[in-house]
This record gives structure tokens, sequence and C-alpha cells, in this order.
């Protein structure tokens, strides 16, 4: 697989490569003790598993995201398998507005990463993942944040596999989706 940055006029583009997942189990949290308390998560499943498509929320999807935000400072990657495109991730930062990046110009958000369906599972992600820690490092970025939901377990197998930590738990995030709880994940770069 070969990665290529590409501008952000291409997002329609990237947004060909499907998001949607099925969704068969979920993260609950669950209270631990753990002396000054704690919280815990558990997977459990979910019955009828459902199709989670991000592209099709009120304010996702790719094309969107041109007219939403000042991208500028925003990269886009690709991953191809020859003609075809097979993957890629976005990353943002240095954008007002956005309150994933805290305010700090040190701070890359992984805003969005995907991986065509029948590629999933083959290190197509992983590919992608370390091109997003390198183009965050490229631009002397000190810390690489990644949001997930409860719903997306896969997703944050994934980047607790990428070496990610889970660094807050934020129920009722989501007014659209009450139900969701969003995980933030941090990968610390080394640089500064």
């Amino acid at each position: 697989m070969k990665i290529v940055e590409e501008p952000l006029s291409m997002l329609a583009e990237y947004g060909e490569v499907p998001i949607a997942f099925e969704v068969t189990s979920r993260y609950r949290l669950d209270p631990v003790d753990r002396g000054l308390g704690g919280i815990g998560l558990v997977e459990e499943p979910v019955d009828p598993p459902y199709v989670k498509d991000y592209d099709t929320t009120s304010e996702e999807g790719p094309a969107r995201w041109l007219r939403r935000w000042d991208t500028s400072s925003w990269g886009l990657l690709t991953g191809y398998e020859g003609p075809r495109r097979v993957g890629g991730a976005v990353l943002a930062r240095q954008t007002a507005n956005v309150n994933m990046l805290e305010g700090r110009d040190d701070l890359a958000v992984l805003w969005d990463l995907r991986v065509h369906p029948d590629r999933r599972g083959t290190g197509v992600g992983s590919k992608l993942f370390e091109a997003a820690v390198d183009w965050a490092k490229l631009h002397e970025c000190a810390e690489l944040k990644i949001e997930t939901q409860n719903i997306n377990v896969p997703a944050c197998r994934f980047y607790a596999g990428q070496g990610c930590r889970l660094s807050a738990i934020v129920s009722h995030a989501y007014a659209e989706f009450p139900d969701e709880i969003q995980l933030i994940w941090r990968l610390a770069l080394g640089v500064g």
C-alpha cells in the first residue's frame, strides 16, 4: 500500500471509502472501587446488532468539513493499493472553534480514520495510523488526540493496540445519540 498526502479539496473522494460498521457490542460504564473510586469499561453484546455510519449524521461527512471549518492546517493522508483508494486519515491542528484541539498549537487530532470494509483487519489501519503519527510529528505536535465512542469497540481496541491511552470518558456528549459515550484517547509523540 502506498500512502500519499492529498489536498483537502479531495475530501469528497476520500469520503467514498465507507466508514460504516456493524455494532455488535459496546462498552458499558461500570463503577470500580479502586480506593479513590474509578470507572471501568465492560464489554456487553448489543441485541439486535445495527449499522453505524458517521457520515450520515447531521454534522459529519468529509464533504461538509470544508464548509464548516478552516482546514488550511489540516492533513489528508490516503492509502492506495494500485489505483484503488483503500483508506485514509484526516488530521486537524491549529483550527479555531475546534474544541478537541484545546487551543493548543502542539496538539493534532486524528479527525477521521477509515479503511474500506474489505480491507479491514489487514494492516491498512495500522499503516495509516503510523503515517498520521509521522504527519503530526512533522508538524511539531507533541500529542495526538483521538475521539471514539463506546459503540465502536473495534476502534477502541485498535487505538489501545497502537499505544494510545484512554484519557477521558464523557457521558451525554452527544445530544443526537444520548446512549453513546465519548471516549478520548491520547498518544504522546515525544516532540517538543
